[in-house]
């Protein structure tokens, strides 16, 4: 039997939770140290999940010898500098999304994997969600070509909280993290890499310093556009809904959920192991451990989408 991989897992909140909870379902894996910024709910967790080793240090996980990979769920702003002190530490490494919250903090992992030679994943969920992976197979098949998408991304977030309802100890970002999402996904599913970016935001929020609505469009080479709206104002339905227009067909993705353009749904249980868009992405970090090779959602795949990212910052920093 392979051996089996040893993990940590830094960050105990929203997120971090999900990822424990769908590597329970993968074999081969166990996580062995948890990192949180505050002890107390940091040990609550791991006495959950059965982990012995808790710190609110990431040092002292990357100091046990065992540990053969990370999993990044800290604040944005830590991504970068955090997945190079795991890759310098000889560990894989997989950050959830946002890789960085700058194209010279990615580019800096980027190079250092390259070094390296170690697994270095993002976290851009969606390519491994069902609903996307089914459309995905279809173009892949030749049987359907993205004409446009149209992306609406709705939260209710006027306070600085997470997906639990719980405070925050820093600030969500609509353009580093959520627009992230359908940047990469939208090249992803083109086929084709994004070579026009517009960008407009509405009022800067006095209290969290960000824009609570922006709208961004997209081209690709191949003709391909994609609009995408945002907002942090928006009182519900909430979440991400990915309208697919195509030559052969429409598609209405809402999260693993999937329909066409008559709203008929779609049966997307057997496109994959799981219906869990996270326990995925985490298969596919671990099964390119174990074999060698460059994970889908590699740093450097995803790097062109922070390329676009930085173009939008830049244009919308000119007002």
């Amino acid at each position: 039997m392979a051996k089996s991989i040893k993990v940590a897992l830094a960050g105990a909140g929203a997120f971090g939770i999900k990822h424990l909870d769908g590597i329970k379902n993968i074999d081969g894996v166990e996580v062995v140290s948890l990192i949180g910024r505050r002890l107390e709910p940091t040990q609550e967790v791991a006495k959950k999940y059965g982990i012995d080793h808790v710190s609110t240090e990431l040092a002292d996980a990357l100091a046990i010898k065992e540990v053969d990979a990370v999993i990044l769920c800290t604040p944005t702003q830590m991504h970068a500098e955090q997945g190079i002190a795991c890759m310098n530490a000889g560990k894989h490494v997989q950050i959830e999304i946002p890789l960085a919250d700058s194209l010279a903090d990615a580019q800096a992992v980027v190079d250092l994997q390259k070094k390296t030679g170690l697994v270095a994943m993002c976290g851009h969920t969606r390519r491994f969600n069902p609903s996307h992976q089914y459309v995905h197979n279809k173009i892949k098949a030749g049987e359907l070509n993205i004409q446009q998408m149209d992306v609406q991304t709705y939260f209710f977030r006027r306070t600085n909280m997470n997906a639990l309802g719980q405070p925050r100890s820093w600030t969500d970002h609509l353009l580093w993290h959520h627009a992230a999402h359908t940047v990469d996904l939208f090249a992803y599913q083109a086929g084709s890499p994004i070579v026009k970016a517009n960008a407009v935001q509405g009022p800067i929020n006095p209290n969290l310093g960000i824009a609570m609505d922006m709208s961004i469009q997209l081209k690709a080479a191949n003709g391909a556009i994609c609009t995408l709206s945002l907002s942090f104002n928006n009182d519900g339905p909430l979440g991400t809904f990915f309208r697919y227009i195509g030559d052969t067909g429409t598609y209405i993705a809402r999260y693993d959920d999937l329909v066409n353009g008559k709203e008929e749904k779609i049966d997307v249980s057997k496109v994959d192991v799981s219906m869990n868009g996270i326990e995925l992405q985490d298969r596919e970090f671990f099964a390119a451990i174990r074999e060698g090779r460059e994970p889908n959602a590699s740093v450097a795949q995803v790097l062109p989408c922070y390329q676009v990212l930085h173009d939008l910052d830049q244009q919308l920093a000119k007002g």
